[in-house]
């Protein structure tokens, strides 16, 4: 089965990804069969709201070992926020929770700082420490994209961050590594860096 496949797990406005990739000239069914998932030509894995929520559906549904198989066919594999977050170790939003372990790391909530909000809700520019990403093709420098959260990932190999931004300080905001790709923010609410981003991943 030839096809790009959004992952429906109950926790995403799916309908909204579906449509950026619509703008760019690129079909994505939305699905919740794990047979699918695993056959599908391209996944995004996209979320909102907490992450034992997520991989409590994912587990029930089978999707969990679904997408392990998935991204271990090495074919192109997209996390959108919390989407990007359920691919690590644990998580330490209320409570410790076990997520999918594809990389190595913990979520973490951001820091309390006076004057600085949690949720981080709005724009906020990109630094890219390691070059060549495919995603980032086209990019403008300094590109602002828009991110709507209160953790994020801490990965235990430096080496697969692909690009940070400040709030104050650095943190993870896109990682890759070979076949998986998966940013912290929302493409699909990027307006135009978020629409070239998914263009460039429907082309892999």
């Amino acid at each position: 089965m030839s096809e790009t496949v959004i992952v429906d797990y109950g926790m995403a406005n799916l309908r909204s990804v579906q449509k950026a990739f619509e703008q760019v000239g690129h079909s994505a069914a939305i699905t919740n069969d794990p047979k699918r998932v695993a056959a599908a030509a391209k996944v995004v894995l996209p979320g909102v709201g907490a992450f034992r929520d997520a991989i409590e559906r994912l587990r029930e549904t089978g999707l969990d070992d679904a997408l392990r198989r998935y991204i271990e066919s090495g074919k192109p594999f997209l996390g959108i926020c919390l989407g990007m977050q359920l691919l690590f170790d644990r998580s330490h939003e209320d409570g410790t929770h076990t997520g999918l372990g594809v990389f190595g790391g913990d979520v973490v909530r951001f820091p309390e700082v006076p004057r600085l909000k949690v949720p981080h809700m709005g724009w906020n520019t990109l630094r890219f420490p390691q070059p060549a990403c495919p995603l980032f093709a086209g990019l403008p420098v300094d590109p602002a994209v828009y991110f709507v959260h209160s953790y994020f990932a801490q990965p235990t190999v430096a080496g697969i961050v692909a690009a940070q931004a400040d709030y104050p300080t650095p943190f993870c905001a896109v990682v890759w590594k070979d076949n998986v790709y998966a940013t912290q923010f929302h493409p699909e609410k990027s307006q135009r860096v978020g629409l070239r981003l998914l263009r460039n991943f429907a082309a892999l």
